[in-house]
């Protein structure tokens, strides 16, 4: 007798949970950092608009938000095949992403409890929201039969430490460009209901204001600590962060780009809207932005893409180990070398537009 449950395929460290993605340079990481020097920062200079903000999050918008409706209880074996294994891909990367945050902020918001109370409300508060993401993308995984165990991925996953400026580097732009990813899919989808094909992109517009929030959290303490924003560094930095942020979404997202299709997008259509419109939101504190229209900043990421289908070929073949090396090893050399390119590539100097205009 054939089974009638549909299940998808995947490595499961106990039935129902599923084994963590593999961590590669693509996957979301999860992050400690210096919490002595968090904790010594002087927030003075801009000490009012962080207050105003842990008013905003004391107010807790989307507290009754998270909450699953009947839409959500029924078989979802019409999704299936590798639609099913893209779209349960999708719900695990969010799922740890956000999770990643929650981890993060919730540490920071122990450790500054004593010593910087307005950062350490702010981080509670943020890393509540993060959790609510976390277990309503886990939630929506058991509707494929499957979830991940956050407390496994907690203890199993690598930390990667980031001084407290790459922190607000990374996060920011990270919490920024999902409000945008979010946003879009959602106005996508609001426009052509026939293309939501589950409910969870229903709860997009309230959620990405969380994300929204948490971006301008980054924003205003980087304001208060000029010193990230003003020197030399800060713009090589900048410009390297977002080259990063930018380059990891677009690699991702045009490698699994049958999961946007069945959403009715275009992958490199939506990232490089997504793109644009992060970019010129980072330009209001950044120092620097991306020359994004330059024709060669896309160029070269699809010259990436077109190298990583070739290593998935290559790690797919039967070729012994020594032989995909070799194989992958002038691939590789290419990537570094867009990659080098595209950080060299002029970037806009927002300070002068800003003298400009004052």
């Amino acid at each position: 007798m054939v089974d009638s449950v549909q299940r998808p395929v995947a490595d499961e460290i106990r039935p129902g949970v599923k084994s963590p993605a593999k961590d590669t340079i693509l996957t979301p990481r999860f992050y400690t950092t210096d919490f002595e020097e968090m904790a010594n920062m002087d927030i003075s200079v801009n000490e009012d608009e962080l207050q105003a903000i842990l008013e905003e999050f004391r107010v807790d918008y989307n507290r009754h938000h998270f909450v699953r409706d009947e839409e959500f209880n029924q078989s979802w074996d019409k999704i299936s095949g590798e639609e099913r294994r893209l779209f349960i891909e999708f719900l695990e990367r969010s799922c740890t992403a956000e999770f990643s945050g929650f981890l993060l902020y919730k540490e920071l918001g122990r450790r500054l409890k004593d010593r910087s109370p307005v950062l350490a409300e702010c981080f509670n508060l943020m890393s509540r929201d993060e959790a609510r993401h976390a277990g309503f993308l886990n939630k929506a995984m058991s509707d494929f039969n499957l979830q991940l165990d956050l407390g496994f991925l907690t203890k199993s996953k690598k930390y990667t430490f980031f001084k407290p400026k790459f922190i607000f580097y990374a996060t920011y732009l990270s919490e920024k460009i999902g409000y945008w990813r979010y946003i879009t899919i959602y106005r996508h989808l609001e426009q052509h209901p026939e293309d939501r094909i589950y409910p969870i992109f229903r709860f997009f517009e309230n959620w990405c204001q969380d994300e929204n929030r948490h971006g301008d959290f980054f924003d205003a303490i980087m304001r208060a600590q000029p010193q990230y924003l003003n020197d030399w560094k800060a713009r090589l930095w900048s410009r390297f962060f977002l080259l990063s942020v930018f380059a990891t979404m677009y690699l991702n997202d045009l490698q699994r780009s049958g999961f946007y299709k069945t959403i009715g997008l275009d992958a490199r259509e939506y990232d490089i809207e997504v793109i644009e419109k992060t970019n010129e939101t980072a330009a209001r504190v950044f120092p620097i932005k991306l020359d994004v229209n330059n024709p060669q900043f896309y160029g070269r990421l699809d010259r990436c893409v077109a190298n990583n289908e070739k290593l998935r070929e290559i790690d797919d073949s039967n070729a012994p180990g020594v032989v995909k090396f070799f194989k992958k090893l002038p691939l590789l050399a290419n990537n570094g070398v867009q990659f080098l390119n595209l950080y060299l590539m002029k970037p806009i100097d927002m300070e002068a537009s800003r003298e400009i205009v004052r």
